[in-house]
């Protein structure tokens, strides 16, 4: 994904009023970026296929519309009622389908369903060429002391590459609530959303997603630290249903010299 990253205008002005309201600055700088030496045909993420119609899918395409993107749910039964409350309390144009359609016609794909699903959901999406996977998905266990470990022994993320290989997948919105996704503001302070992958112009796209949703993204680097972040859901699960101790994951900037 190499050139000139465009932004629709509908885009910028809601990531612009967003932004406002969250009484948050806006660094454009992170909305449009030229990487690499060699100018490519503009490259641009209008279309979100969100997969799932659960909590997560509820929260985040929603707010996804609302910054102007064309959000396409992709439901098992695209006619239940529950996806058609959906799409209609998302509105901006949104529909569903199936998955497989979804994904065919979108950008960007979200992978919003249980961790332990996302092999059988990855594999049935057909060609994820090109496209951008947001893979908000964490695999986690119950051990017999009540706490969780990790499930897998890489992370959903890397497993989510090697099913789509030629596909940017950036591991993003694991570790924090539904709830905050859809109003940051409940709880109570700034929230960090951890970024890996190994496209920075993909990483980039899905910041501006972030920081135009009130919220504030840290990239940390490529896909093979996805297993730490994914890491860092299990001691917030455990800490809140365990230890009965939560707490909200914000990285604070330094300046360096």
């Amino acid at each position: 994904m190499n050139g000139l990253v465009v932004f629709p205008r509908k885009y910028l002005e809601a990531v612009s009023k967003k932004a406002m309201v969250a009484k948050r600055p806006l660094n454009y700088a992170l909305l449009i970026v030229i990487i690499g030496s060699t100018m490519a045909a503009p490259v641009t993420a209008e279309t979100i296929a969100i997969i799932g119609t659960g909590q997560v899918a509820g929260a985040l395409g929603p707010e996804f519309a609302g910054l102007g993107h064309t959000i396409v749910y992709g439901s098992r039964d695209p006619s239940r009622d529950e996806v058609k409350e959906l799409v209609e309390r998302t509105g901006h144009g949104t529909s569903a389908m199936t998955p497989a359609e979804a994904a065919a016609g979108a950008d960007m794909v979200v992978l919003a369903v249980p961790g332990d699903a996302i092999e059988a959901v990855t594999k049935s999406l057909g060609d994820l060429s090109g496209k951008i996977i947001i893979d908000p998905t964490n695999a986690l266990r119950r051990r017999e002391d009540g706490y969780f470990d990790l499930a897998v022994k890489a992370s959903n993320a890397e497993l989510i590459q090697g099913w789509a290989p030629d596909a940017h997948v950036v591991k993003a919105f694991n570790s924090l609530n539904w709830r905050q996704m859809a109003d940051p503001e409940s709880s109570g302070g700034p929230i960090s959303i951890l970024l890996v992958g190994d496209s920075n112009e993909a990483k980039t796209i899905v910041a501006a997603l972030v920081s135009g949703m009130g919220l504030e993204p840290i990239d940390l680097g490529p896909l093979r630290h996805a297993r730490q972040v994914e890491g860092m859901l299990m001691l917030w699960v455990n800490n809140r249903y365990v230890r009965r101790e939560p707490f909200e994951y914000h990285l604070r900037r330094v300046k360096t010299n």
